[in-house]
């Protein structure tokens, strides 16, 4: 009774793969939490540590755009 993303494919998460990140997080770029996002503690600390890599190396946004200009 596995609801967890990562453990229904048997994967990690990785900085990699951008397009699976993003699914985990709002339109506003923000990291959802466990109870919205569905995973596991394990792969919920992981992911936390991939999306603020992969955002360190400037794959993804830390905000989006919502300017008013």
């Amino acid at each position: 009774m596995n609801n967890c993303f990562f453990c229904k494919y048997q994967s990690d998460p990785t900085f990699k793969q951008v397009e699976n990140i993003e699914k985990f997080l709002s339109p506003r770029k923000k990291i959802l939490g466990r109870d919205k996002s569905g995973l596991c503690a394990k792969h919920q600390r992981a992911l936390t540590k991939e999306i603020k890599y992969a955002r360190f190396l400037a794959l993804i946004p830390y905000v989006s755009y919502q300017g008013i200009r």
